[in-house]
């Protein structure tokens, strides 16, 4: 690692003054009803446009919406997304009804100095996905430099995360620094004592996470479905509840290992459970050892929480990936958002993993006072689990 953090060139390494940059956000936003159902990813991609355009640069903006797989969709159209993010900028942002062709470059052609324009969905051609070289070559002609700010698309070999990338001079922009150094960083050399949180489903998505991050731990906390499979593991009945049955020898695995290694590692003591996963479903907390056998657990209980909150107590750091619980749901909701208050008291580095996480965090209304919210997954997971992203790689090196 450089000094930067993430040992790729920046924004903050570049002269952009008169250059035409070609910027790939990660504007993959809510829409409901064709406008901008939430806008925290646009408002995150504000800094960069923020920082070229006031060093001189005309910014075209680029990003995907959706999964349209290669054909024009009317529903996932960018366009909404500029008119929120001239709204946020407090200025014009020119629409490009096309990515690529006299649409493009008609557009990009009308910027001076200081001016943002933004490309219509990237995925609205094959060829993006496909990582096609002559698509990427058509993207690439209309800057003179290229910079990846979209961490949420950067674990993928697109055509506008990889490909442009390796025909333009290409940078970092200061979101992506950003995820890459707490991701990244973080977890190569944390602050003792360090704690993970992982939540979630199922095992199998995370076996590689954990395996990456217990040898680095001090304390390991599990919750989500997928504790029920620890829970297993160690011979604890859990009823109804969901088991990844072909898994309980590498669950084993994993609490053989913390165990010689030293790690803690903390299951659920209690759990709120239900006879099926339904908004109407009435709920009963109970603790793990009396376990009625027709229930399935949807989520931890109160004295699992005091006992999570007890193993973090006097943690330096902590990264948190998956929910405890169905937190779409009021009542097995209360983990998820308890462990949200939890943390967001504490006197540490503070880093949630994306997706479903960041959601709890954003409904909790406590992102700010939380060191780092990922905005991006999948990707947060990929460098959790120790895998370089190809978007990242492709960029300059510091």
């Amino acid at each position: 690692m450089t000094a930067d953090g993430i040992g790729k060139q920046t924004v903050r390494d570049i002269n952009v003054q008169g250059e035409r940059v070609l910027l790939r956000a990660d504007l993959n936003v809510p829409l409901d009803d064709g406008a901008v159902a939430d806008d925290t990813r646009i408002r995150e991609s504000l800094p960069t446009i923020q920082y070229l355009t006031q060093g001189g640069a005309s910014v075209l903006v680029c990003s995907h919406l959706g999964r349209p797989r290669g054909e024009r969709n009317a529903d996932l159209s960018l366009a909404p997304v500029g008119e929120r993010l001239a709204e946020l900028l407090g200025q014009p942002v020119a629409f490009a009804e096309d990515c690529i062709g006299p649409p493009a470059v008609e557009v990009a052609q009308g910027l001076g100095a200081g001016d943002v324009a933004l490309l219509e969905n990237l995925r609205f051609h094959a060829g993006e996905e496909a990582n096609d070289r002559i698509f990427a070559a058509v993207l690439g002609t209309l800057a003179t430099v290229y910079v990846n700010d979209a961490f949420g698309a950067a674990h993928r070999a697109h055509a506008s995360t990889v490909g442009v990338a390796n025909l333009l001079p290409s940078v970092a922009g200061l979101l992506l620094e950003k995820e890459v150094r707490y991701l990244g960083s973080l977890v190569a050399d944390p602050p003792r004592p360090f704690s993970a949180i992982v939540g979630g489903a199922k095992v199998s998505t995370k076996i590689a996470a954990i395996d990456h991050l217990l040898p680095k731990l001090d304390r390991l906390l599990v919750g989500g479905g997928m504790a029920n499979t620890f829970l297993k593991a160690k011979g604890v009945d859990v009823g109804a509840s969901l088991v990844e049955d072909d898994l309980l020898d590498m669950a084993r695995d994993i609490l053989a290992r913390a165990d010689a290694a030293g790690v803690t590692v903390s299951l659920p003591e209690d759990a709120v459970v239900a006879t099926r996963l339904s908004p109407d479903a009435e709920a009963d907390t109970v603790p793990i050892d009396a376990f009625p056998p027709d229930r399935m657990i949807l989520d931890v209980g109160p004295a699992t929480l005091t006992s999570f909150e007890a193993a973090l107590a006097d943690t330096a750091a902590v990264v948190w990936n998956g929910p405890l619980g169905v937190f779409e749901i009021e009542q097995f909701a209360g983990g998820s958002f308890g462990l949200a208050r939890a943390l967001a008291e504490l006197d540490a580095t503070t880093v949630v993993g994306g997706g479903e996480t960041a959601a709890v965090v954003a409904r909790s209304g406590l992102a700010e006072r939380f060191t780092h919210v990922s905005t991006g997954g999948g990707a947060s997971l990929e460098m959790l689990e120790g895998r370089e992203l190809p978007g990242v790689a492709a960029l300059l090196d510091a």
